[in-house]
């Protein structure tokens, strides 16, 4: 894990944005701070922020092209930290100027004000099974193979995962959350909060070894955070982002 990393006053923490054509929120978003109509001192990306985005597969460089761009763009004057998620993930290469963290350095250490953080996308400490699928989707001869496949289909294999990310309910509600939580994650972290996505439910359940946030998506209603002081157990400051698109 990494212990450097220092969290500012200031910075957008945005989760789960499942960046599409069908949801263009984003995009608006990455240009309101590109023109500096919205001005954070730090911007930290919790993953999933699109909604179809692997390293080695070139078409999904060209559908989300604009959004690469402004956002490698901004991350030339804002320090940009990039935790993978499991809908955008082998990104190094494609944001070089960004701090990118893959899965396997997840969760991240990070401090402010003295505070110990650590920041996960939200699908480690998993079982088995999807810990096996996690590093089958990610191997570059995996999706090599897939690149083939699906170029020479005419990309039905990303057309029928669009179809199916489409019907997909990204806003509904989780029961059960603080016990399964606890379950994941409470016995095996000390800290004094630890932030993830992933989930999408916009809940803080306070642990016996931490506080944690569940950030709320960006795809359900354009929620985005704002670090505030930790003098505040509500660091985080929920706004609302609104561009009558």
């Amino acid at each position: 894990m990494f212990h450097d990393l220092e969290i500012k006053e200031g910075a957008f923490v945005i989760g789960d944005a499942h960046y599409s054509h069908n949801r263009p929120q984003f995009l608006e978003f990455l240009k309101s701070i590109a023109s500096h109509e919205l001005k954070p001192t730090q911007i930290i990306l919790m993953g999933d922020i699109f909604d179809a985005l692997f390293g080695e597969i070139p078409h999904t460089y060209k559908i989300n092209k604009e959004a690469i761009e402004i956002l490698n763009k901004i991350s030339l004057d804002i320090e940009v930290i990039y935790l993978e998620g499991n809908h955008d993930f082998n990104l190094k290469k494609i944001f070089p100027h960004a701090k990118v963290f893959p899965i396997s350095l997840q969760p991240v250490t990070c401090t402010i004000e003295a505070k110990k953080v650590l920041l996960s996308h939200g699908d480690i400490e998993s079982d088995a099974g999807y810990k096996i699928y996690t590093l089958f989707i990610r191997n570059s001869f995996v999706l090599s193979i897939l690149r083939i496949i699906d170029s020479f289909s005419g990309h039905s294999i990303l057309k029928r995962l669009e179809q199916y990310l489409n019907k997909k309910d990204d806003c509904k509600e989780l029961l059960g959350l603080e016990k399964f939580i606890s379950k994941r994650l409470d016995k095996k972290y000390r800290c004094d909060y630890f932030i993830e996505g992933h989930f999408h439910q916009n809940k803080i359940i306070k642990l016996k070894n931490f506080i944690y946030f569940n950030l709320g998506a960006f795809a359900c209603n354009q929620r985005y955070f704002i670090v505030k002081s930790t003098q505040d157990i509500e660091f985080l400051e929920e706004n609302i982002f609104s561009k009558g698109i």
